[in-house]
């Protein structure tokens, strides 16, 4: 793979990451509990839904990326090398691209506390935030995170970032498109 130049992925990343955080505090942080727990008449998930799945992928993301940022080495250089199955996933996880069922143990439950949902969100948008920013110090073709649904394949932090980023957006999208349904 070709490298790219880690400030401006980061940068990209950054810029994704707060648009996450303006949209959900405009948008989602003030509705009613009774609009975030409403359900699509299909059976889809609900606003509070969308986003206590991406809580339960920062869960396990946010303290391995945290983990991986303090064992790291310092930046010698300012490009991060994706590999082919960091771009395939991250491909995968863009909007638009195919609908995916949920691994099982990221399948948000219909019953949610959908304030501390939405509050679980935007506190972990702001952890993914400083650790992109942090990343900015290390080299990030070297660290690399266990995916969740098989810890056995490890990303590096760059791919595992933009992969984050794609999911989050993915999932916000389908929460607005709820919000938007009613």
């Amino acid at each position: 793979m070709k490298p790219t130049k880690k400030t401006a992925l980061l940068q990209r990343l950054e810029q994704r990451v707060e648009q996450h955080l303006l949209t959900t505090t405009a948008q989602l942080q003030n509705l009613e509990t009774k609009r975030l727990l409403q359900q699509r008449q299909d059976g889809g998930w609900s606003i509070a839904q969308c986003l206590e799945h991406l809580n339960s992928y920062g869960r396990y993301y946010l303290p391995a990326i945290e983990k991986g940022l303090r064992q790291a080495a310092p930046a010698t250089k300012d490009t991060f090398t994706s590999t082919w199955l960091g771009d395939y996933f991250t491909r995968m996880m863009e909007p638009g691209v195919k609908k995916y069922k949920a691994p099982k143990d990221h399948r948000p439950a219909p019953e949610l506390d959908a304030a501390t949902v939405v509050a679980t969100f935007i506190g972990q948008q702001e952890t993914l935030l400083a650790c992109l920013r942090k990343a900015q110090e290390i080299d990030m073709d070297k660290v690399r995170i266990p995916i969740s649904i098989a810890r056995w394949i490890k990303l590096k932090l760059g791919d595992v970032f933009r992969f984050v980023v794609a999911h989050d957006e993915r999932h916000i999208q389908q929460a607005l498109r709820q919000l938007n349904n009613h």
